[in-house]
C-alpha cells in the first residue's frame, strides 16, 4: 500500500473515530500528523512542527476573545434586546429577527456553534410562548448562522480565504460569502412558508394579555418556561419583549484563571481540590457575569465595527487587530472580563489548527496531488466537482465543517489547478455552500444544540423531523450548488 492511501485512510479512521466517540478530531489529527509523518513520511518532528499554522491560531484565539468578552459584558444581550424590541408585536418578525441575528453573531468572528448555542434557547423560547413552530424557528437560527458564516472576518471565511490564497488560486471572498448567504437566505424564506409562516403574518401579540391574538384563532399560548422572553408594555404602548441572559460559554475552571504565580496557583490547586470556598468547585458553573454600563456596550459594538473596518478596508491582520482590541477592553473593565480567555473556543482552534497540520503533511508526502490528479482523471470534471461537493456534504452532516473545509478543499486544489475547465471560484463556493448548510443534521453540532433546547415537543418526533431535513438537504444541496455555481 503506497503512503499516499495509508495517509488517506488515516484520515477517514479520524473522521470516523471523531464521530462515533467523545474525542476531539484535532487531537486525533496531531497524533496522525506525528505518526503518519515520522513512520510512513519519514518527516522529522521538526517539520511537522513547522507546519501548525500560527497565523490561524491567532486569528481563532484573536476573534473568539474578542467575541467572549462581548459576551461577557453583555453586548451580545443588548444586541439581542434591541432587536427583539424592533418586532412590536409582530410575530412573525420573530423568526427573522432570530436568523439575522444568528447572521451578524458569525460574520463578525463567533463561531458557528457558538452562535447558535446562544440564539437557539431565546428562539425556541420565544416559538414556545407565541405557538410558533419550533423546528422553524430552530432552522432559522442555524440557517441564520450558517448564512453569515463565510464573511471575510468570520472563522469558515478565514480557513477558506487562506486555504485557497496560499494554493494560488483565484480568490473571491465576497463571492463565497454571498453564495452562502444568498443559499441560506433562499432555503429559510422556503421553510417560512412551509412551516407556518403565513399564519404568523396574521398575528399579533396582545400588549394587555401578554400573549398572541389572531385572527385565525390560534391556539392558547403555554406559560413561558425560564428562557422564555417575557412579554411586558413599553412605555410607548408596543410590546416590549425582555430577552434574558443566557449563559452559554460556562467560565474556565481551575488554578489558572487565578494568576499566573506559581504559588498562586499551588494555593488555589490545593484549596480546589479541598471543595471549600469556591462556588465553580461545587459545581455552580453557570454564573452570570455582570453586565456592563451602557457606554461601556457601545464601546464594545464600536470595536466589532472598528474590527471590521481595519482588516477589510486596511487589510490588517484580523488575530492581531482582534486581540488589541480585546486587551483595550480589558484594561478598561478588567474585572468584567476575567474569565473572557477562558472561554475561548479552544474545542474549535484545538480541531482546526490539527486537522490544518495533518493537511500539511499530506501535502508534504504528496497526497494532495495524488488525490487531485486521481479526480482530475474522471471523464467529466463537472462530475468530479459534484463528487466532490457530495462528499463534503455527507463528511460534514456526521463531523465537523471546519474539519471538512480544512482537509477536503486542499484535496481539491491540484484538480482545480489542471485546466479542468472548472471555476475555481465557483467551485470554492459550491463546496463552502455544500459543506456547512447541512449542520441542519441533528448528528452535527447546531443540529444537536436546537434539538437540545427544544421545549414543549415530542423531542423524538422533533429528532426525526430534523434528521429527515437533514437528509433531505445533504442530498439535495450539493446537486443545487453544484448546479449554481460550477455549471452555470
Amino acid at each position: 500500500m503506497s503512503p499516499q492511501l495509508i495517509s488517506i485512510y488515516a484520515l477517514v479512521a479520524m473522521f470516523v473515530v471523531a464521530t462515533i466517540l467523545p474525542i476531539n478530531m484535532g487531537v486525533l489529527a496531531f497524533v496522525g500528523a506525528f505518526l503518519v509523518g515520522t513512520l510512513v513520511a519519514g518527516q522529522t518532528t521538526s517539520a511537522i512542527i513547522a507546519g501548525f499554522p500560527g497565523g490561524l491560531f491567532l486569528t481563532l484565539v484573536g476573534i473568539t476573545f474578542l467575541f467572549a468578552i462581548a459576551q461577557n459584558n453583555g453586548t451580545i444581550d443588548w444586541l439581542v434586546r434591541l432587536a427583539i424590541r424592533a418586532v412590536r408585536g409582530r410575530i412573525a418578525a420573530i423568526p427573522w429577527i432570530m436568523f439575522g441575528i444568528s447572521a451578524v453573531l458569525t460574520s463578525v468572528g463567533a463561531v458557528s456553534p457558538g452562535a447558535v448555542a446562544i440564539i437557539a434557547p431565546i428562539a425556541l423560547g420565544f416559538a414556545l410562548k407565541y405557538s410558533i413552530n419550533p423546528l422553524l424557528m430552530g432552522l432559522m437560527v442555524i440557517h441564520g448562522a450558517q448564512a453569515g458564516g463565510f464573511s471575510p472576518i468570520s472563522i469558515y471565511g478565514g480557513i477558506t480565504n487562506r486555504i485557497v490564497a496560499k494554493a494560488g488560486l483565484p480568490l473571491n471572498e465576497i463571492v463565497t460569502f454571498l453564495a452562502s448567504f444568498g443559499v441560506n437566505l433562499a432555503v429559510a424564506v422556503l421553510l417560512f412558508f412551509a412551516l407556518g409562516g403565513r399564519r404568523l403574518l396574521q398575528a399579533r401579540a396582545d400588549v394587555s394579555a401578554g400573549q398572541q391574538a389572531s385572527p385565525n384563532a390560534m391556539a392558547a399560548t403555554p406559560a413561558p418556561v425560564s428562557v422564555a422572553p417575557a412579554a411586558v408594555p413599553s412605555a410607548a404602548g408596543n410590546l416590549a419583549l425582555a430577552v434574558p441572559h443566557v449563559a452559554v460559554t460556562i467560565p474556565q475552571a481551575g488554578p489558572q484563571v487565578y494568576g499566573d504565580a506559581e504559588s498562586e496557583a499551588l494555593t488555589e490547586e490545593r484549596r480546589l481540590s479541598d471543595r471549600r470556598d469556591d462556588p465553580l468547585a461545587s459545581g455552580d458553573v453557570s454564573e452570570t457575569p455582570a453586565e456592563g454600563p451602557h457606554w461601556y456596550r457601545v464601546l464594545t459594538l464600536g470595536g466589532l465595527i472598528l474590527l471590521a473596518v481595519l482588516t477589510l478596508a486596511f487589510n490588517l491582520d484580523i488575530g492581531f487587530v482582534a486581540i488589541t482590541i480585546g486587551l483595550g477592553l480589558s484594561l478598561i473593565a478588567p474585572n468584567l472580563q476575567k474569565r473572557a480567555m477562558g472561554q475561548v473556543s479552544w474545542p474549535e482552534i484545538m480541531l482546526i489548527t490539527g486537522v490544518s497540520t495533518y493537511v500539511v503533511v499530506l501535502e508534504k508526502m504528496g497526497t494532495i496531488s495524488f488525490v487531485g490528479d486521481s479526480v482530475a482523471g474522471l471523464a467529466s470534471p463537472m462530475l468530479a466537482a459534484l463528487l466532490l461537493c457530495f462528499i463534503g456534504a455527507v463528511v460534514s452532516a456526521f463531523a465537523s465543517s471546519t474539519a471538512v473545509l480544512g482537509s477536503l478543499i486542499p484535496l481539491a486544489v491540484p484538480f482545480l489547478q489542471s485546466g479542468t475547465g472548472v471555476s475555481p471560484i465557483g467551485f470554492i463556493a459550491a463546496m463552502a455552500v455544500a459543506s456547512t448548510i447541512v449542520d441542519v443534521s441533528p448528528f452535527s453540532t447546531n443540529g444537536a444544540l436546537v434539538l437540545a433546547n427544544a421545549q414543549g415537543v415530542d423531542r423524538e418526533a422533533f429528532f426525526r423531523k430534523l434528521m429527515a431535513y437533514g437528509a433531505i438537504v445533504t442530498v439535495v444541496a450539493p446537486i443545487v450548488v453544484w448546479a449554481l455555481f460550477v455549471v452555470l
